[in-house]
């Protein structure tokens, strides 16, 4: 099990994080973004999860800059609460909350190479992290909303990035991610059989088999770039 401690952003700006660490040296370092719903049980549970496969995990709260202690489930309302909190973060003068990923990048980077993963909007950040931020060795962006699509589908990432996708995500419809596959050689994109969110136990969109197989090519990947 892991703890919240304190991070401070370049902008002097202090955001809880969730820490996990493995029982052993760590492999590397690992930065987990949230989806809509905050550092709630299942994100704090994908951290703990990697923590035991051997990383030093860090997973920033994306929402403070906007509202603290955000931990939402998967309702309807839910959804509706995460979206407008999302745009609230999407429309803080740049850099805003990348900031917050930088800071928990660098702290990550304590226990090595430092790989980030992320889910939904945490995808999206992922994405733009790989592209922007300093300090990375690999990105795992899991169904990353919007990065298919517009300006950020045409962003260089400058590290390794493996992508997931759903072929039945009506929030990532398949012919924007064959774009981005074309638009993006050096980018690993997988797609499986499965919705949006399959990767999440806790919504009805998960997919147990689809679940595993991304996890299992996840850690390959972090494998050969983070340790």
């Amino acid at each position: 099990m892991g703890q919240f401690v304190n991070l401070t952003a370049s902008d002097g700006f202090t955001f809880p994080a969730y820490v996990a660490q493995p029982t052993g040296t760590p492999k590397g370092g690992l930065v987990v973004l949230q989806e809509i719903f905050g550092v709630n049980s299942h994100i704090r549970s994908v951290a703990d999860g990697y923590a035991a496969d051997g990383y030093f995990v860090v997973a920033p709260t994306t929402f403070h800059r906007v509202q603290a202690g955000v931990e939402l489930g998967y309702t309807e309302a839910d959804m509706s609460t995460g979206f407008g909190l999302k745009t609230a973060v999407e429309g803080l003068p740049a850099p805003g909350v990348m900031n917050d990923i930088q800071a928990a990048i660098d702290h990550a980077a304590q226990a090595g190479k430092v790989g980030i993963l992320g889910y939904c909007w945490g995808g999206l950040l992922t994405w733009r992290s790989a592209c922007q931020l300093q300090g990375l060795s690999a990105a795992v962006p899991f169904y990353g909303g919007g990065m298919t699509a517009g300006d950020d589908a045409t962003r260089k990432p400058q590290v390794p990035v493996l992508a997931h996708f759903g072929d039945q995500d009506h929030w990532i419809p398949l012919d924007t991610v064959e774009a981005f596959r074309q638009a993006q050689p050096g980018v690993e994109v997988q797609v499986y059989a499965a919705n949006h969110g399959f990767n999440c136990d806790q919504r009805g969109s998960y997919d147990a088999a689809a679940a595993q197989l991304a996890r299992e090519r996840t850690l390959a990947f972090l494998s050969r770039h983070v340790g």
